[in-house]
């Protein structure tokens, strides 16, 4: 191990460390606990159901049926296993680099970056153009806002991360230019970022997990594309020809990776930031420029991009339509009437949205200590006392669902 990194890694003897480890609210200890805070924060990522679900969701290529594309899980995985490499020579804190890659891409829609383009048509119909939705802001919000774990007096409560995690998930958007990136010195207000990659991570592990990102993606996505016949011989050809300056060879998901990873380490240092040689700069701006053309440009994939659009406005339209300007008690009576007809769709929505509203219905079951007294969480809709409450509502519940499930409650509304 190199350890360029030790003297700038986030431990105790860092001056950002305290507010690294601050969390929004104080959080329960066990005497016995042998975790850190970004294992605590490790753990609590691992067990909620946002994670489970990104089995279920489209990396780049939405194929169900096949076992061997890479889907969201596999993609999280690929990006803490480089970060935790890179990490672990450069003498970065691997718990942080950890934690950061599993809950990078909580906020992910169905469907892939599919959905969020949709999700932002959506807001627009609906008279709210100056909403945005990206996934690094809706990942925040998700393990601050949305996500419950039981804790040891069985009372479901929100994830409460730290700020380096929270931190790390909305900033890891962006590109790698040639000069280096580097952590922002400012422990900024999240509310702050309006656009994905506005500021750099605030350490320098979230920075790891940024490049990881990007490593992992540009040689498995290459991959899957190969898998599913997107790729020609001569597309191969002209692959081979971007690679051969940086002599990896023939090319592959490992030797791509590999390669990527060790000139990042050796040109990195806390002076240079981290960085690549200009020659495997070049090579990995030219290999997004194949990707992007070949790959997510190509004509097949606007079947899916329609296909996504007609599932994910119809469930939007489903919902959105059973709304009551009276509040929450109303639309829940107009959800459950519907219910009958759509038993996942609006009996699943409705389920969901008690967890989540400050309505009448909980506080009867808190106080004859029904299930309802168990959640804790911030009621983060009120009493649905506008259309862009429920709205937010709607585009939470549909973000979270797996492509799987999506097309599921679709069926439901299609069958007789």
């Amino acid at each position: 191990m190199c350890n360029k990194f030790a003297k700038v890694a986030m431990t105790k003897d860092n001056e950002k460390w305290q507010h690294c480890i601050g969390r929004e609210k104080a959080i329960y200890h066990r005497q016995d606990d042998i975790r850190t805070e970004f294992g605590r924060d490790y753990t609590r990522i691992l067990h909620c159901l946002a994670y489970r679900r990104l089995k279920h969701k489209t990396q780049v290529f939405f194929n169900t049926q096949n076992d061997h594309i890479c889907t969201r899980m596999e993609h999280v995985a690929h990006v803490e296993s480089i970060s935790y490499s890179i990490a672990r020579e450069l003498g970065l804190n691997t718990e942080l680099t950890k934690a950061i890659a599993m809950a990078h891409d909580l906020g992910h829609a169905p469907f892939g970056h599919t959905c969020e383009k949709i999700i932002e048509e959506l807001y627009r119909e609906q008279g709210f153009p100056d909403e945005r939705f990206w996934h690094e802001k809706n990942g925040l919000r998700f393990v601050d806002k949305i996500e419950l774990l039981e804790n040891c007096n069985g009372e479901h409560c929100n994830l409460n991360l730290t700020y380096a995690v929270r931190d790390g998930i909305i900033s890891h958007c962006g590109e790698v230019d040639d000069n280096g990136l580097f952590p922002r010195a400012e422990a900024i207000d999240f509310i702050d970022f309006q656009n994905p990659g506005q500021f750099n991570p605030y350490t320098w592990e979230g920075c790891i997990v940024k490049v990881a990102d990007k490593i992992a993606y540009l040689g498995r996505d290459i991959e899957d594309a190969i898998d599913v016949g997107l790729i020609s011989r001569e597309n191969l050809k002209e692959l081979n020809d971007i690679i051969a300056p940086c002599d990896i060879g023939y090319i592959n998901t490992s030797k791509v990776i590999h390669e990527l990873i060790s000139d990042l380490v050796k040109h990195s240092s806390p002076d240079n930031g981290i960085v690549f040689s200009d020659k495997t700069m070049t090579m990995i701006k030219n290999i997004k420029a194949f990707n992007y053309r070949v790959i997510y440009g190509n004509e097949r994939m606007k079947y899916f991009h329609e296909y996504s659009s007609l599932i994910v406005k119809s469930l939007f339209k489903a919902l959105f339509q059973c709304y009551d300007e009276k509040g929450a008690t109303s639309t829940m009576l107009i959800l459950r009437k519907n219910q009958k007809y759509y038993n996942e769709l609006m009996g699943g929505f409705a389920d969901w949205l008690t967890k989540y509203c400050d309505i009448e219905e909980n506080k009867q079951h808190g106080k004859s200590g029904g299930k309802q007294a168990t959640y804790k969480n911030e009621k983060i809709y009120g009493n649905l006392q506008s259309r862009k409450d429920y709205m937010q509502s709607v585009v939470d519940y549909i973000s979270g669902m797996t492509d799987s499930y999506a097309i599921k409650c679709f069926e439901e509304l299609v069958t007789f």
